[in-house]
């Protein structure tokens, strides 16, 4: 925990400094950061009453209440009464005011367009997956976009690694799970049947929040088989219905490409992974111990019928 600590102060210390957040006049602005801050969104929710500003930049009451007379006395927002309350008056942004949000704003894009400039274009993208998943982890409630698509070169890999990492933290299994996501993986990317299988990316803007495989079983006594394999949701994610999304797209693929069922592996312990099969009409149709993961543990198979199985495949 102390690491953590010092790392995120670390970074504190450098990004304030690095986007001059204490300086007395932000970007050669008149205005310091807090100032320019709140011009920002006196522009972008006008018109709006004071306490809506304080609640959404959470500022104390009184220093609100002064920045607001500053930016009155300098011709930057009006203040109009609305309604009988004289003490309820609506802040617009001026001509003036606007012209200072948009030299700011400017020259901030300037100042970012530069930064990012001396990156190449995986540095790029490390950089917005790295502060896209920074704030969602520090504000697992912010609001972000669902998008589900098909993996990309290196994520299958990444995918079986970071299911490693999850199980050995969560439950202790370690190198002997590791062994088994790596196979199954690696099996996918070399059986690769398109158009029968796939394994989906459930992104959270643009960074991954979890995955599925969906993979052809070949056909049986009771009809053609896909199986759901390795499903995992990101811990910061969670609650927001990517394990729903993802089981929905392995049905609506297996349907659409007329599989009979979908089976899966999943284990007693794991009971939000049980649940959630349960949810979208999977049943537990057998289960027993199991030592391939070091230890004794219980695994079980779960069903879910997509048709009846063809005449021809009947007893």
């Amino acid at each position: 925990m102390e690491h953590a600590i010092e790392a995120v102060r670390t970074f504190n210390r450098f990004f304030t400094r690095h986007v001059g957040a204490i300086d007395r006049r932000f970007l050669d602005s008149d205005l310091n950061l807090s100032e320019a801050r709140l011009l920002f969104e006196i522009v972008r929710r006008q018109p709006v009453m004071a306490n809506m500003l304080q609640g959404a930049l959470r500022l104390d009451r009184g220093y609100l209440s002064r920045m607001l007379a500053g930016f009155e006395k300098h011709g930057l927002i009006t203040r109009e009464r609305t309604g009988a309350d004289a003490r309820a008056r609506a802040i617009a942004v001026t001509a003036a005011g606007r012209a200072v949000a948009d030299a700011i704003d400017q020259r901030q894009r300037a100042a970012v367009a530069q930064d990012l400039g001396r990156l190449g274009r995986t540095e790029r993208n490390d950089l917005v997956q790295a502060l896209t998943r920074a704030r969602l982890l520090l504000d697992p409630a912010s609001p972000a976009e669902l998008a589900l698509r098909p993996a990309q070169a290196g994520e299958v890999s990444q995918i079986a690694a970071r299911q490693a990492m999850l199980y050995a933290e969560s439950h202790g299994w370690g190198h002997e799970l590791e062994t088994l996501v790596a196979e199954t993986a690696a099996a996918f990317l070399r059986r690769f049947k398109p158009g029968r299988e796939q394994c989906w990316v459930a992104g959270l803007d643009g960074v991954m929040a979890g995955a599925v495989f969906l993979t052809d079983e070949g056909p049986t006594d009771r009809g053609h088989a896909a199986r759901l394999r390795l499903l995992h949701v990101e811990p910061f994610a969670r609650r927001r219905g990517i394990g729903d999304a993802l089981v929905d797209a392995c049905t609506g693929f297996a349907r659409e490409h007329e599989y009979d069922r979908i089976t899966l592996w999943t284990h007693t312990v794991l009971e939000s992974a049980r649940r959630l099969y349960a949810r979208h009409g999977f049943v537990c149709i057998a289960s027993d111990v199991h030592h391939e993961f070091g230890e004794p543990v219980q695994g079980e198979t779960w069903e879910k019928t997509l048709r009846d199985a063809p005449a021809s495949d009947q007893p």
